[in-house]
Parts: C-alpha cells; structure tokens; sequence
C-alpha cells in the first residue's frame, strides 16, 4: 500500500480528533509518567495527550513516514518513531507506559485476539490500554467499496477484498479478551452522524482511510472508473436531506481497561 496522506486525513480532522477527544476523556488516569500514541497519524491525537499529561514522556509511533513529518512539526515536544503496531513493546520493563492510546489505528493490525492482550501485558502497573476503532464494515460506504472491488474490470488488480481489512471482533468479543485480565474494562459503541457537503464529500472523507488500499491496487486509468461508479452509488446510498445536505453515519467502538496498580 502507497504511504498516507496527511493533508488529505487533516481535511475532516475536527471529526476525526472528536472520537479520540470522548476516548481520552474516559481514560482514569490523574497523571502519567509515559504514554504512548500508537498509530499517531499526523499528530492530532497525539497533541490530545500532550496537553492531558504535561508532564509525561509523550511518544508517538506510526508506519508512515509522511505522516511522522507531519507530526513532528506539530509538536515539536514529543518523540516520534516509525514501527509497527504489529510488532511494537517497550524497550524495557522500566519504560513500560502508563498509558497506551491507540485512537483509529488497531483496525489495520491482525490477530487481535494476541495484540490485544499483548498490549494490555506491556504495561506499567496501574496501566491504561485506550482503544478506538470504526466500526463501519456494514455501512454503505464500505459494503461499496466490497461490491465494487469484486466487479469487473476492478477485481483482478484489487484481488481478494476481504482481506484488505481486518476483521473486527464485536465489543463482547473484546470485553471477554481484557475482562480476565483487568479489574475494570469499559467499552461502549457511539454512532457519529457526520454532516457532508455532498457525495464527493463522503468519497473524500473515506479516500482518506478505508478507500485507499482498494484505489492503491488499481492503475491510473481504474483508479479514475473506480472512484466515479463508486461515488455514483453512494450518491444513491445517502440521500440529500432536507438542508442540502448528506449525513455519514459512523460507528465506532471503544475500549479502556486498567491493570492492577500491584
């Protein structure tokens, strides 16, 4: 997959900081000594946490470049590197964080059901894992974009759609993961109804993220037909309401366990 776009992510960052904002606010931590930010993006998120916990060793970690620029020259203040969420630990027992945040980046990572236990066992004692993914494989933007990978003449450059993205487990499936190892797990679904310009609008906000591995596969010529069939059906699939305007729904779930403090 192509890097990321940066400028393209920021066009609806107002949207997209609000869920990390709701996420952080349940986080139950006064203060912490070390967070980490996985999957950073350009930095929004990561500014989140600056401000929550001042004094805290803030480091973020991405694996886009781009986006790693992008987010240095936000914030100075805070480290960045580039890894992988698949295989990210602390470096050691004594820098394992307080908090680890991981706001719209664990839907890319496979094989939760060792990630996230794994995560949650990086910790510091007293420890907060915080989780945020869309929840959004059945809504119309993303059942489209299934149905149209599987057309020709798109399907043989984009291959098997299924596997272009991870399957989530539903909020009891991640509640039974972490409740045998946490005293406390909290988790809660939030639909967002976003308020879009128009169609073009929706194919902008989603070429952002979950679009994008279906475009990458495709050449110049399919990238083009791809995205006009595309965006014709979800001008179908979300009818102008009565300002003019279309509204995205937008599930998302999240997840905040707490290690024991000893």
């Amino acid at each position: 997959m192509l890097d990321w776009n940066p400028a393209l992510y920021r066009r609806y960052e107002d949207e997209r900081t609000r869920p990390a904002q709701e996420l952080l606010a349940r986080v139950p931590l006064t203060e912490a000594a070390r967070v980490v930010d996985l999957g950073c993006g350009p930095g929004n998120s990561t500014e989140l946490l600056v401000n929550r916990f001042p004094k805290a060793q803030v480091l973020g970690t991405d694996n886009s470049e781009a986006m790693l620029v992008s987010a240095r020259e936000r914030l100075p203040q805070a480290r960045f590197e580039l890894s992988d969420i698949a295989t990210w630990a602390p470096r050691s027992k004594e820098e394992a964080p307080d908090l680890i945040y991981a706001n719209a980046s664990l839907q890319w990572v496979p094989d939760h059901e060792k990630l996230i236990p794994r995560l949650f066992d990086a910790l510091a004692p007293g420890g907060v894992l915080a989780i945020q993914m869309p929840d959004n494989r059945q809504e119309p933007t993303h059942r489209l974009m299934r149905a149209l990978a599987a057309e020709a003449p798109w399907a043989e450059p984009i291959g098997d759609a299924d596997r272009l993205r991870t399957l989530l487990l539903d909020l009891r499936g991640y509640y039974d993961l972490l409740a045998p190892l946490a005293p406390h797990v909290d988790v809660w679904h939030t639909i967002y109804q976003h308020r879009m310009a128009d169609a073009a609008s929706i194919v902008e906000w989603v070429r952002g993220t979950g679009l994008k591995p279906f475009v990458d596969r495709l050449p110049p010529d399919l990238q083009a037909s791809y995205l006009t069939e595309y965006q014709r059906r979800v001008d179908e699939a979300y009818p102008v309401r009565t300002d003019g305007k279309r509204l995205l729904a937008f599930p998302r779930m999240f997840i905040v366990a707490q290690k024991n403090k000893a």
